[in-house]
């Protein structure tokens, strides 16, 4: 399967805010901060078609004992994921004829909450830095179209000077 990239679409907002509030409700009465991350969340970026949320809890221990709530919304824990990043707990949702959704459960203020939230902010204020990061993944998708890892290390360079720059 190739890699797609879609031109930015006004529904991706909304489709945030519809998993915003099953999320909110899945980790009630656990407060967490919500925020919609990725490409999909910057305004006139083209994207992979997939849903990125952070999701900031207090604790991990928070986020784990939600697992099973999420999990009786639909989503999917990914655990595998922690070996990488043992900082966060990665869950999934593919809803039937819908976009994929990938969920960031982190510590709120984490160095993962502030990067990626810095790397969002500064592709949302600055609309150069927003076309130049769009070329790169067009190139990127083209050059590894069938290796989404391959993909994904690549933009790395890019996404750690941005972070860096932000002060983030």
């Amino acid at each position: 399967m190739s890699l797609t990239i879609a031109p930015s679409s006004a529904e991706w907002p909304r489709l945030f805010l519809a998993h915003r509030d099953v999320l909110r409700d899945a980790f009630a009465p656990v407060a967490v901060d919500i925020e919609h991350i990725g490409s999909t969340s910057v305004p006139g970026l083209a994207a992979k078609p997939v849903i990125d949320i952070l999701v900031g809890a207090a604790s991990l221990s928070d986020i784990e004992s939600r697992i099973p709530a999420l999990v009786a919304a639909g989503f999917t824990y990914r655990p595998e994921h922690e070996t990488a990043l043992p900082m966060r707990r990665y869950f999934t949702l593919t809803p039937p004829g819908g976009l994929r959704v990938h969920v960031h459960a982190v510590e709120c203020g984490s160095a993962l909450w502030r990067e990626h939230l810095a790397f969002r902010d500064a592709l949302r204020s600055d609309d150069a830095l927003r076309d130049r990061y769009q070329a790169l993944k067009f190139e990127l998708a083209q050059r590894h179209a069938h290796d989404k890892s391959a993909y994904t290390e690549a933009k790395g360079p890019f996404i750690r000077e941005v972070i860096a720059l932000s002060g983030g």
